[in-house]
């Protein structure tokens, strides 16, 4: 009887200890994939973050986005044919198929275009607002008076410091702005009107 509860207390002993190594092995497990999504995290966002700043460089420079290319796993592979009949079987079918749906597509597009675009008008680009708003002004004015004036104007969208300041120089490399710097500030401003130079006299011909 002593023999068995004897083996007993050793066996609960092994799988206890086997049981206590496997939770803390758990755990380390857990605390390691724990920091690499919160490392994830925080590079996805700075990701984010710096999509975003592009995309508003990208609009103050006036440069068409390029389109969305197409995600990997919408792209599926279009086996080849076996056989040429079955290659021809499924042309016809699909000859068919496309003179049937074509007066179906016809009425579908003409109750399409009877129905009334609700599709909402686009934002104008930061450019156009910045270059609007230095007409507008009879006196120069710094990167940040821009962007909080055009921020309480357009409260749909964000508008940042370093964004404007960048659409300012890109319109000063145009010659669209004319930049004044008093000190340490720079200000900006809608370029000055040049005067005419003066027509020199043809040579030949006697002054008045």
């Amino acid at each position: 009887m002593s023999e068995t509860v004897a083996a007993t207390t050793e066996l609960t002993s092994q799988y206890g200890a086997r049981v206590a190594s496997d939770l803390e092995g758990n755990l380390k497990e857990q605390e390691r994939i724990r920091g690499e999504i919160e490392a994830l995290q925080g590079k996805l966002a700075g990701l984010q973050q710096d999509h975003t700043i592009l995309v508003n460089i990208q609009q103050a420079l006036g440069i068409p986005a390029a389109p969305a290319q197409p995600a990997p796993e919408a792209v599926t592979a279009v086996p080849a044919p076996r056989k040429k009949k079955t290659a021809t079987a499924s042309a016809g079918k699909q000859a068919r198929a496309g003179k049937s749906a074509a007066p179906a597509r016809k009425r579908a597009g003409k109750k399409n275009t009877a129905a009334p675009s609700t599709a909402p008008s686009p934002l104008p680009k930061l450019v156009d607002l910045v270059r609007e708003h230095l007409a507008g002004q009879h006196e120069p004015r710094s990167a940040a008076e821009i962007a909080t004036t055009l921020g309480q104007q357009h409260p749909e969208r964000e508008i940042q410091i370093k964004i404007v300041r960048l659409t300012l120089e890109g319109l000063v490399a145009k010659n669209q702005a004319q930049r004044t710097k008093q000190g340490r500030s720079v200000f900006y401003a809608t370029p000055e009107t040049a005067e005419p130079a003066p027509q020199d006299e043809p040579e030949g011909q006697p002054s008045a």
